[in-house]
């Protein structure tokens, strides 16, 4: 052993490197960590799911999409992207349209949620639903549930006189025009391009608004 390395045995740079990586590894799992993890608070929150009261105690980590599929089993809300791009996750909240994966589940106490399970009246489809049946207005299905439920929150926007980007007059209550659809549901994606159909389904429920 030379003078130079103290009595130590010398390393290589990947000999170092290889070394930083296996803990920085292994430090994932030391048990600290994982008490931590074990130590995360929950709390309980009530609220309703599609007319039926529901508590759940969870991480308060939990986004409504999780609690809603991994707790609740109600799978019509879909995880696409999980940051709110594509709109696969879509539910009412109140009535309103939001991202269930930008939200977390315990700051909905007491209000309501609709999922695409909530739409229909036993075996009779809500009007959206039987327009996009109708008009095609879908192909692989992986997005339609987040489709069909924006689009009735979206009309409900538009009933209340809520403008977007493309209205022209903010005085008068806009017109539904096909431009005002598109740019209304810009927020909901669909791979398949089935948009030309899902405009045709959205203006005969909105009642053939031009």
């Amino acid at each position: 052993m030379s003078k130079e390395t103290g009595g130590r045995v010398p390393l290589t740079r990947r000999q170092a490197l290889e070394a930083g990586a296996a803990v920085a590894i292994l430090g994932r799992v030391q048990p600290g960590a994982a008490q931590t993890t074990a130590g995360v608070p929950t709390m309980t929150v009530s609220f309703t799911v599609n007319g039926r009261p529901e508590t759940l105690t969870v991480d308060t980590r939990t986004t409504l999409l999780d609690a809603l599929r991994e707790h609740l089993d109600v799978t019509g809300p879909k995880k696409g992207c999980d940051h709110g791009q594509c709109g696969a996750c879509t539910v009412l909240l109140d009535g309103k349209r939001i991202n269930a994966c930008l939200s977390l589940a315990v700051m909905h106490e007491g209000q309501s949620v609709t999922t695409i399970e909530g739409l229909a009246q036993g075996d009779q489809l809500h009007p959206m639903q039987a327009a996009f049946v109708h008009h095609d207005g879908y192909q692989c299905g992986y997005c339609t549930p987040g489709q069909i439920v924006s689009a009735v929150g979206m009309l409900g926007e538009h009933k209340a006189g809520w403008p977007s980007y493309v209205t022209d007059d903010l005085a008068t209550g806009p017109t539904l025009s096909e431009a005002e659809i598109r740019e209304r549901m810009s927020g909901n994606l669909c791979r398949c391009s089935a948009y030309p159909n899902i405009v045709d389904a959205i203006r005969e429920v909105a009642g053939g608004a031009s």
